[in-house]
């Protein structure tokens, strides 16, 4: 059974590995979205930097949580985090389910959700679904929900929890060092210009400048000082 998660609801999982999934649908104007995860001790923050998950740091080192590649599924786009939750050391506490934007806010992301799988099931419903409704609008990053520990088990939480300042700001509040230069350069590279044939080129035009290469935010090489995060209510 699917259960339909409200911001702040939990639900207990049986599963013993997830496949979250973001899913929301692209279109002209609508910025993309990246899935990201942060595995945090029980003092609410990552042990390194290495417990980042996300387009530029994909696989945590033990293998137990994955970010994989974008899928087009007809009109919708998802982007999906794995964790295989009863093979994690205890010294992580809970899976923060992250969302980024590129690109504009998440008041022009439509349709973004979150859904949870039973990463052992080939196919088959959800196990929950949450609609992730930004509180203002104006958040580029999103903490969509938690996998976190109860005793022996796990559970799900439902959250929606928002930053204007975006993945910098979302993963420096749990003690990731961040390249400052590299995040201000921007999300990604841009495409050279082809250059022009001598025949095309205008003769008396000058060169075009070459474009500044930019590129989406990484980690750093140690982890920054911790900041305090958000206690996780029972």
């Amino acid at each position: 059974m699917t259960h339909a998660m409200l911001k702040g609801s939990n639900v207990p999982l049986d599963a013993t590995a997830v496949r979250a999934v973001l899913r929301w649908t692209p279109g002209a104007g609508v910025p993309d979205v990246d899935a990201s995860a942060l595995l945090v001790s029980p003092e609410g923050s990552v042990r390194s930097d290495e417990d980042f998950v996300f387009y530029n740091q994909p696989r945590h080192p033990s293998g137990l949580v994955r970010h994989l590649p974008k899928t087009q599924l007809a009109d919708k786009l998802t982007d999906t985090i794995e964790a295989d939750l009863a093979a994690l050391e205890p010294s992580v506490d809970r899976v923060v389910l992250a969302a980024s934007s590129d690109g504009g806010a998440f008041a022009g992301v439509t349709d973004l959700q979150v859904l949870l799988y039973d990463a052992a099931a080939s196919d088959g419903e959800p196990l929950a679904v949450f609609d992730v409704v930004p509180e203002t609008g104006d958040e580029t990053a999103l903490i969509c929900g938690e996998l976190y520990r109860r005793a022996d088990t796990w559970k799900f939480r439902a959250l929606g929890q928002g930053y204007e300042t975006g993945l910098v700001g979302l993963a420096t509040e749990f003690g990731i060092s961040v390249d400052e230069n590299e995040a201000a350069a921007g999300r990604s590279a841009p495409t050279a210009p082809t250059a022009p044939t001598a025949s095309e080129a205008p003769v008396s035009a000058p060169p075009a400048p070459e474009p500044t290469p930019a590129d989406k935010p990484s980690t750093g090489d140690a982890p920054g000082p911790s900041a305090a995060a958000p206690p996780t209510p029972p």
